[in-house]
């Protein structure tokens, strides 16, 4: 399958990813993922305003109960 998209800065960061050591890389990780959830749950706040706090942990703990493996 062919990329339409335009990379132009991909070689960039594939080479700043070389550079960094196995934590800073694993670091890293982890703060993408804690801003995936937090994007997330804006998502869910956005889409459901009127709801309270804790409803709207609940859909977010229901969809992210979604999202994990259970092949193994």
């Amino acid at each position: 399958m062919q990329n339409l998209k335009p990379q132009p800065n991909h070689q960039i960061y594939l080479q700043t990813l070389q550079k960094m050591t196995s934590a800073e890389r694993l670091q890293k990780a982890f703060e993408l993922s804690e801003m995936t959830k937090q994007l997330f749950l804006q998502g869910i706040k956005k889409r459901f305003p009127d709801y309270s706090t804790e409803k709207i942990m609940e859909i977010y703990l229901k969809r992210i109960s979604l999202c994990y493996n259970r092949n193994w």
